[in-house]
């Protein structure tokens, strides 16, 4: 990859920090494209791989927690996940509870062959749906020493289940099957993918509260980009197809390494997020069929609950007013972050 090309994230590039692309594959063969960001003060050795949300892009939110976490003397790596952005992948707006876990666990492996990098000082960092992601790779790779899924979302869950389990049910699952057997029909008579949309656009009047959260990130100055699709025609209509018919938390609870679920008070999805830790740290959750025993390593397991913030602010932090504008909300908590990994990535430090 060119090592200057415009700039063309939702933020501007940090003073303190150095850029550069970087391409790796993960081990279908799919190149996956990043963005590499190293303190100019020197770094640690401890890098973060980051990813998400769910159908963005890494000039987005994933960029923004990677550019800051340099700032803080992380060597970050944020990347689009096969078939999104402008990593590789044929067809384009599909996703796959194994290859989008691969990308994550490529990405340790790209992290660990930098010279720059201690190979036991690597964490990573999922935002929304790859926060969900995140913990299912942090279950099959010990080589991640700390994860942090921030506002996430359980994409099996919701594709299966509905919001709040709302389709729960044999009968609501089989109409989405068939609805999505039906688009594959189409498809592999016309040769064609029909997307299915990004966010919705425009905005319904009657729009649920964080649907109007959604459109107010994704569709507006703050958080539109051309390679995003959530910004722009989503997934195509079966894309996420292989989500709605598995459960891949399942192992969640024998993780050891460390683990930091942050969420907003405020948001939707923040069931998601306290019903993925408690059956991460005791075995049993709401939303989680298997009864499976405790964690065998709980104390370095945590819910941070974040007062007043909805699912989107910890996006960007948020702001007062719509579209980006107003004052910043900052909430975000940087502070914690660095201090959450540089405790369960620094040996030297006294847990």
């Amino acid at each position: 990859m060119q090592t200057s090309q415009p700039w063309d994230k939702l933020f501007p590039l940090s003073e303190n920090v150095n850029h550069r692309k970087v391409e790796f594959k993960n081990r279908y063969g799919i190149t996956l494209i990043g963005d590499l960001y190293t303190p100019k003060s020197g770094s640690c050795g401890m890098a973060l791989a980051v990813s998400g949300p769910f159908g963005a892009s890494k000039e987005q939110s994933s960029g923004f927690y990677a550019m800051k976490m340099a700032e803080r003397g992380f060597i970050t790596c944020a990347f689009d996940p096969s078939f999104t952005g402008e990593s590789g992948g044929e067809p384009r707006a599909t996703a796959s509870p194994d290859i989008n876990t691969e990308d994550f666990l490529a990405a340790v492996d790209f992290l660990s062959s930098l010279d720059e990098v201690d190979r036991d000082k690597i964490g990573i960092i999922g935002i929304c749906g790859w926060g969900g992601i995140a913990l299912n790779a942090a279950a099959v790779d010990p080589r991640i020493k700390a994860t942090v899924a921030s506002t996430m979302y359980d994409m099996c869950r919701v594709n299966g289940n509905g919001y709040f389990d709302g389709n729960d049910n044999e009968e609501d699952r089989y109409e989405a099957r068939v609805a999505m057997a039906n688009e594959r029909s189409k498809a592999a008579q016309s040769g064609k993918l029909t997307p299915g949309g990004g966010v919705v656009d425009p905005l319904p009047a009657d729009a649920p509260q964080f649907v109007k959260d959604y459109y107010d990130y994704y569709k507006t100055s703050r958080g539109y980009h051309p390679r995003s699709g959530n910004s722009n025609d989503g997934w195509h209509t079966f894309g996420c197809q292989a989500y709605a018919n598995s459960r891949f938390l399942y192992y969640i609870n024998e993780i050891r390494s460390a683990v930091l679920v942050m969420h907003g008070e405020k948001a939707h999805s923040r069931y998601f997020a306290e019903d993925a830790y408690k059956y991460m740290v005791e075995g049993t959750a709401p939303g989680y069929d298997a009864v499976r025993k405790p964690n065998p390593v709980p104390k370095n397991k945590e819910l941070l609950i974040i007062p007043g913030a909805n699912h989107c602010d910890l996006y960007d932090g948020g702001y007062t007013e719509l579209e980006g504008k107003g004052e910043a909300k900052n909430m975000i908590p940087w502070e914690k972050l660095e201090e959450f990994f540089r405790l369960n990535l620094d040996k030297t430090i006294e847990k």
